[in-house]
């Protein structure tokens, strides 16, 4: 398993998580501020398994264009 944590401009938000969310995969949404895009931003947590982190960088590549990307390994994953 993967945590992908996305970082977006707040006005490319919506559309992310509408894609991702089409697509099946659950999403975390946060709303945060860092000094690397200077404003407002979205932070999009998502958990997938390892073969679907291509598929979902793709898809925040075609409609959220200048998306930061961190890919983590989890030891744990649960649905409580």
């Amino acid at each position: 398993m993967k945590l992908i944590v996305f970082v977006t401009n707040d006005s490319d938000a919506d559309a992310s998580v509408d894609a991702l969310v089409e697509q099946g995969f659950r999403v975390t949404r946060l709303a945060t501020t860092g000094g690397f895009l200077r404003r407002g931003n979205t932070t999009l947590l998502v958990g997938v398994e390892d073969s679907q982190v291509e598929q979902t960088h793709a898809l925040l590549k075609q409609v959220a264009p200048g998306t930061l990307a961190i890919t983590m390994d989890l030891d744990r994953y649960e649905r409580l």
